[in-house]
């Protein structure tokens, strides 16, 4: 996929997929790269539970993470045109939000309106000191409509995220950290190294516990406590059968490292 919007490839620590946005300067969400979002997500699903990666990190090329919607090809578009954009592009970072392994965002540069969006739809994200992050939509006399309004309080909390939104104002790495909107921060350019050796720490777990853990914690939040509790157990009885997790019983009582196969 090298001549394409979204590049895949497989770098680093063993197991863990990066998936690079290939339009700077500002890698902004147009047709093509949303499509190509799509078609990336659409191939990891299809894959069989042994062959799927047990992290995926997403970066950008350039010196912008992503600046939100193209508004280039915004201003062609038709009243009509947007009601159906909208949806399609909350649909694939909803669609990113589900791939039952965990997700890195590395942020440098500018994280803006959807670039954020697509941000909080990775389970985890690390900034890059020089980088500013925010949800700019009412600045522009809109609302952040690809699940800004939804992931964001879940993150950080209804008063912070009305405070993000309302405002429009950009934050500072170290800010979006103090309010909990990112999980790192590094010096400039070592975003990628601290999302690796990150990456690499899951990957070095039980995958299928992993994913099932995953499971437990987004959908337990969706539901009361009592189900939340149930849905946990259900998920729990999921690796009971498995054999990593006669493997690392076994590397235990035999004072070693296990070694997962994700089965």
């Amino acid at each position: 996929m090298a001549d394409s919007s979204v590049i895949q490839e497989r770098e680093g620590a063993p197991g863990v997929t990066v998936l690079t946005l290939n339009r700077p300067p500002v890698n902004a969400l147009g047709r093509e790269l949303v499509e190509q979002l799509n078609i990336v997500c659409e191939r990891l699903e299809k894959r069989p539970e042994a062959a799927l990666p047990r992290a995926v990190i997403l970066a950008a090329e350039g010196k912008c993470f992503c600046a939100g919607a193209d508004l280039k090809e915004r201003q062609t578009m038709s009243a009509d045109d947007v009601k159906r954009w909208v949806p399609w592009l909350s649909a694939t970072f909803t669609r990113i939000a589900r791939l039952p392994m965990p997700t890195l965002a590395v942020v440098q540069g500018v994280a803006a309106g959807g670039g954020m969006e697509l941000a909080l739809a990775c389970d985890l994200r690390i900034a890059e000191e020089p980088a500013t992050l925010g949800l700019r939509e009412t600045a522009l006399a809109i609302l952040p409509g690809a699940g800004g309004t939804q992931r964001l309080p879940r993150l950080i909390g209804p008063s912070r995220a009305k405070r993000w939104i309302f405002t429009a104002r950009m934050h500072t790495a170290r800010e979006a950290l103090s309010d909990g909107a990112v999980d790192v921060v590094t010096p400039a350019g070592e975003g990628m190294a601290a999302a690796l050796a990150l990456a690499g720490s899951i990957a070095a777990n039980g995958p299928v516990a992993v994913r099932l853990a995953k499971r437990a914690i987004d959908l337990g939040l969706e539901l009361p406590m009592t189900e939340a509790l149930e849905h946990e157990v259900r998920c729990y009885e999921g690796v009971l059968s498995t054999r990593d997790r006669l493997e690392a019983l076994e590397a235990f009582v035999q004072k070693r490292q296990p070694v997962f196969r994700g089965n």
